[in-house]
């Protein structure tokens, strides 16, 4: 495998994944949100939503990560996605504090997406003409 920062970085990912689903499961048996509910207290809610808003941008940032790596550079997305991982972090921890408070983890997250995202397009153009 020629990917293997990318793969390094994908299981980085998925271990930030499973830390903030984790959370949701404490959440939800801290503050004694009964399954299937998903509300009814507000401090578990902000854990659920950072789960789920996780989730919804690893279906844009895995592909991209992927693409990166395999049309353009390894080690390129790698460093793209493990901004990501950090700027998931910060959103995670800034929302569970205080939801208006996530812009900048948002804004890290968001900008090495977009990254990764132009670096695929780029290294398929480059593919295509060369």
């Amino acid at each position: 495998m020629t990917q293997i920062y990318t793969a390094v970085v994908t299981l980085l990912a998925l271990l930030l994944y499973f830390a903030v689903t984790a959370n949701v499961g404490r959440a939800r048996v801290k503050y004694g949100v009964k399954a299937p509910a998903v509300t009814g207290n507000e401090n578990f809610e902000r854990a659920c939503r950072v789960q789920m808003n996780t989730l919804e941008q690893m279906a844009f940032f895995l592909p991209s990560l992927w693409l990166c790596a395999l049309v353009l550079s390894d080690k390129g997305a790698a460093l793209g996605g493990l901004i990501w991982i950090v700027g998931r972090a910060i959103y995670a921890v800034a929302y569970i504090r205080e939801p208006s408070s996530r812009s900048l983890g948002f804004g890290i997250a968001m900008l090495a997406e977009v990254g990764l995202f132009f670096g695929a397009i780029i290294g398929v153009i480059k593919a295509l003409l060369g």
